[in-house]
């Protein structure tokens, strides 16, 4: 049975298309790291073996492996083994992006052990695409995470639709859900996340939609459409409120919401910072909501339930910090980040200032001498320039993930910083590979004492011998 239904709100109209049927349970095991950002999209790893805390080209490297080509989306952990996407045949160079009629998408699938590729799929572009030049080319066109249910990998390649595929690499079905740009022709770079038989897909580039796929057949079973949408890159996770119920929460412009999703209906929003678009995730812990924004924004705690607007009722501080891109770590009541150089940390409860520590300039020093090398042209996706954080397109797009009482950042010039999780600033390290002249623009993967970080040249396996 397939029921239209319309929904009415006060600020906004969403409209909803919702198929109703039984759903379906699927767990990982726990060392798994299934969807962008991991459990919940926390960014927090299993702590069964410690992760180093320094590591180089030659030292707690278990091993490295060329990619077919780049991409700015996340590995993911399925049991033995780790996926990842990339783009080929087009874009490569922006001076130069060539023939669209060869672009292709790429999943690889790489064993966790060795590194060793197990099965590389092409998939055609569906074309045009947006073209590779200006602020598109920052990412260009495998910037969305896969996300997997153990069983299944579910990929997201924009105008090219939702695929599935099989453990083995058989592909199993594949679903448009639409071809549009947005409004600043940027791309789209959120990732899709799973609730028990649907593949929730954040079509907000492709068509102003919250789209939800059955994972089985690929199949729409409800669409919910709004405007509000444009200007979204954030990737939305899943909260239990405190009545028990879970929602779809998504950051967007200037709002927070919340969606039930077996149905796709906003049941409540609340007003935020003011924001021209929203690229952070939204993170939670025990049923409430924190959002930092970017730019021009700034940060918010809600707690997640309620009907309609929920600002006067639920929303618990709003204060004027920002984190531009990533999304912070939730940690013992405390949240931390990275933005422009400067470490942050903030009270949870209460978002006052915890620290506020200002990163020495080495990474900055470091950049400028790779610009420098031959080949390290920033035009290109496989070269490293000068990419320091700030300004247009030099602003660092990985989060931050932890485990072990630890915080890993990976910059985008490739030095990953190392911090003590805990209220007094401690800078444990900084690593990096001294011989990938690459674009660090993805979040690693981190789990089981081993930390997963991609180049746009090469896959990394970071871990004690």
């Amino acid at each position: 049975m397939h029921n239209v239904i319309s929904i009415h709100w006060v600020r906004k109209v969403i409209t909803a298309s919702v198929v109703f049927g039984g759903l379906l349970v699927s767990t990982g095991l726990s060392s798994d790291w299934l969807r962008f950002r991991g459990p919940g999209g926390a960014g927090f790893g299993s702590d069964e073996r410690p992760v180093p805390t320094e590591w180089s080209d030659t030292k707690n490297v278990k091993w490295a492996v060329d990619l077919p080509g780049p991409g700015s989306s996340s590995p993911i952990l399925v049991g033995d083994r780790v996926f990842v996407t990339c783009w080929t045949g087009y874009g490569l160079d922006q001076r130069n992006p060539g023939d669209q009629a060869n672009l292709k998408r790429n999943l690889v699938c790489i064993d966790r052990a060795t590194g060793k590729t197990v099965w590389s799929r092409e998939v055609d572009a569906v074309l045009p695409e947006d073209p590779y030049r200006g602020m598109f080319a920052q990412h260009g066109y495998a910037s969305h995470t896969p996300v997997s249910d153990g069983e299944r990998v579910y990929v997201f390649f924009g105008k090219t639709g939702v695929l599935a595929f099989d453990l083995n690499g058989t592909r199993l079905w594949q679903t448009s859900v639409g071809t549009g740009s947005g409004a600043r022709n940027w791309g789209t770079a959120s990732s899709p996340i799973l609730y028990k038989n649907l593949v929730i897909v954040p079509a907000f580039a492709e068509s102003l939609s919250l789209v939800s796929l059955d994972k089985e057949t690929g199949a729409k079973v409800w669409e919910m459409s709004d405007d509000y949408l444009d200007s979204t890159w954030s990737t939305p996770i899943l909260v239990e409120a405190k009545d028990g119920r879970t929602d779809i929460v998504l950051a967007i412009p200037s709002e927070v919401w919340g969606v039930d999703p077996e149905t796709g209906k906003v049941r409540w929003y609340c007003e935020s910072y003011e924001s021209e678009s929203t690229c952070e995730s939204p993170v939670a812990h025990d049923g409430i909501v924190y959002v930092v924004g970017g730019r021009n924004g700034g940060a918010i705690a809600v707690r997640a339930g309620g009907e309609g607007n929920v600002t006067k009722t639920h929303v618990l501080w709003t204060i004027e910090k920002r984190a531009r891109i990533n999304t912070p770590i939730y940690h013992d009541g405390h949240l931390y980040w990275i933005y422009q150089v400067t470490a942050h940390c903030i009270d949870a409860e209460t978002g006052e200032t915890v620290y506020e520590t200002r990163l020495t300039r080495a990474a900055t020093a470091r950049q400028d001498a790779r610009a420098e090398r031959p080949g390290g042209d920033a035009r290109s996706p496989r070269a490293g320039g000068q990419r320091v954080g700030g300004g247009r397109g030099g602003q660092d797009y990985s989060s931050p993930v932890a485990a072990g009482g630890k915080l890993y950042f990976v910059t985008r010039s490739g030095e990953t910083i190392v911090l003590a999780l805990g209220p007094e600033f401690k800078e444990l390290a900084r690593n990096r590979f001294g011989s990938d002249t690459g674009d660090f623009s993805a979040t690693p993967a981190i789990s089981n004492g081993e930390l997963f970080i991609r180049s746009s040249e090469r896959l990394y396996c970071v871990g004690s011998p």
